[in-house]
């Protein structure tokens, strides 16, 4: 069993939708997904209508500080934004440590059209990811 943990600034946005999308993509019985943040800003509302809107629920997912996964082995840490990169505290593992740096749907300003598009276009970068690396690490 793999262990994944996705690591963002707040955990509500990008490592959610990975979150999702690894969990989605991977073999359940070989992967288990965490995701986290360095703050916690609850899960926003808007990424969990986005990822439903592509067949996939987290709506159940929770927004939880890094600190909460000391203590399991991680296998892979994603750091799926600059900010949390560089704030990463140190884990004591082995794992590997991947980062893409995704632009953050939150952050953007216009009308609630434009919004949701930059949250689907985000969503789609964070799909091919996920996708990608699922495929790459044989966690299929």
């Amino acid at each position: 069993m793999k262990n994944i943990l996705v690591l963002c600034t707040g955990n509500s946005c990008r490592s959610q939708m990975a979150h999702g999308y690894l969990s989605y993509f991977a073999n359940t019985d070989k992967v288990t997904v965490y995701s986290a943040g360095v703050e916690t800003h609850g899960v926003n509302p808007l990424a969990i209508a986005i990822m439903k809107e592509d067949g996939v629920d987290i709506s159940k997912h929770t927004s939880n500080n890094v600190e909460e996964y000391f203590d399991i082995p991680f296998d892979y840490v994603i750091t799926v934004c600059d900010n949390a990169k560089e704030r990463c505290p140190f884990f004591p593992t082995q794992a590997i440590k991947l980062h893409h740096n995704f632009p953050d749907p939150s952050k953007v300003k216009g009308s609630t059209t434009e919004v949701i598009e930059e949250f689907r276009r985000v969503r789609a970068m964070i799909k091919e990811y996920c996708k990608d690396f699922i495929t790459e690490n044989q966690l299929d």
